[in-house]
């Protein structure tokens, strides 16, 4: 079907649209600092892991990151390659299998490594060791993604490593980033070298991690390929990965939903939407940030008096959780039963984080071409929920 990717209508139930020419924007971003950097950049599975697209990724890269068994399979089976993988504990039931699904497999702690470290390799002869390393330092504001937080169960600290790392580490993996510049990347840099540089001769390769937002529009790219080149001059022995997921999918398209109906309490009206913010956009409620909607004015701090008037809305979801709505925003000729609203870019840490809760229709998954077809990636149904409790 064709549709005008403007407003969608004519689309009457709720979707994501990824749309093609704005991935293939982002990859040829990515793809040109790799190459500029002399840097491996790879796909991070925990943000964007829409499988069917993954032909269109293996045209600019090569290889992915993940955190589990699944993840590691997706990579092995879907995208083609064997993953990068870290994950906070690995399972006596599941590491052999990760290992063999695995190019490369970071340790959280010196403990897991040397538990299950001789084992992992004993499942893949040509399986590559890493551990991950804590600077104590990151500019993440958020409680809740900083994984550098005091308390943190999220790597080694300098002060726990032995002078000489334990036999079979290759690597080190450092992620202390989240949506950020390049700059906070340059200064996290200056905190990781000084606390870990003196193991550096001892390693093949070091992880920045993610949390590298270099398809945003005001991200520092030259101070970016700058800061990789210099620590690569630095170190030239050390092969460099970036593992980012936000950047891949940033601004690659929106969540298309509808009004069903709209109640007022209070001076306040309650636009209800066929989706629901803890169900298919969760990171609004747990970050909290505000979206963007389409051909809207978002109201961030509202005037006394503004939830009445007439062109302002809260938005809400359709589950039965009390705080499933967001708001306000300002439409201007207000909305109706059957208009569509558009939250802009939903295509990271939405379809890999979404849910089920309460049975609702869960919204599909397209892909929309340059000539405006659109193609239907994946329709759920019944089916889909009622497997989920098998």
């Amino acid at each position: 079907m064709k549709i005008d990717l403007t407003t969608f209508k004519g689309l009457n139930r709720p979707c994501y649209v990824l749309e093609e020419s704005l991935l293939r924007r982002n990859l040829k971003l990515i793809k040109g600092v790799a190459e500029a950097s002399g840097v491996e950049i790879i796909l991070a599975f925990k943000a964007y892991a829409l499988w069917k697209t993954f032909p269109i990724f293996r045209e600019y890269i090569g290889a992915t990151t993940a955190s589990s068994l699944y993840e590691a399979r997706l990579a092995d089976e879907e995208f083609g390659s064997k993953a990068h993988t870290f994950s906070p504990a690995y399972t006596d039931y599941e590491i052999d299998e990760i290992a063999r699904r695995s190019s490369h497999l970071t340790f959280n702690s010196l403990s897991q490594l040397a538990r299950l470290g001789e084992r992992a390799k004993r499942a893949n002869g040509n399986l590559s060791l890493g551990l991950r390393i804590n600077p104590e330092y990151s500019e993440v504001g958020t409680a809740l993604y900083n994984p550098c937080a005091p308390g943190t169960r999220f790597g080694v600290t300098a002060d726990r490593l032995p002078d000489q790392l334990p036999e079979g580490v290759d690597g080190f993996h450092c992620h202390c980033h989240c949506e950020s510049g390049a700059d906070v990347f340059e200064r996290t840099l200056g905190h990781i070298t000084d606390k870990f540089a003196r193991w550096f001769d001892q390693i093949k390769w070091i992880n920045f991690g993610g949390g590298h937002l270099m398809t945003r529009k005001d991200y520092d790219i030259p101070l970016l390929i700058k800061t990789l080149t210099d620590f690569r001059k630095a170190y030239p022995w050390l092969h460099v990965i970036l593992e980012p997921g936000s950047a891949f999918g940033w601004q690659t398209g929106p969540l298309v939903a509808q009004v069903v109906d709209i109640v007022e309490d209070r001076g306040i009206k309650t636009a209800i939407l066929n989706v629901s913010f803890t169900c298919h956009m969760p990171d609004c409620l747990e970050m909290p940030y505000m979206p963007t909607v389409r051909g809207a004015e978002t109201i961030e701090q509202p005037a006394e008096g503004t939830a009445a008037e007439a062109d302002v809305y809260r938005l809400g979801g359709n589950s039965c959780l009390s705080g499933d709505f967001m708001g306000l925003w300002r439409f201007s000729g207000g909305l109706h039963v059957g208009d569509n609203v558009i939250f802009e870019d939903m295509l990271h840490y939405t379809t890999v984080k979404t849910n089920m809760f309460n049975g609702i229709t869960h919204p599909s998954i397209a892909l929309a071409h340059d000539d405006g077809t659109l193609e239907m990636l994946r329709v759920f149904t019944y089916e889909d929920y009622r497997n989920r409790m098998d």
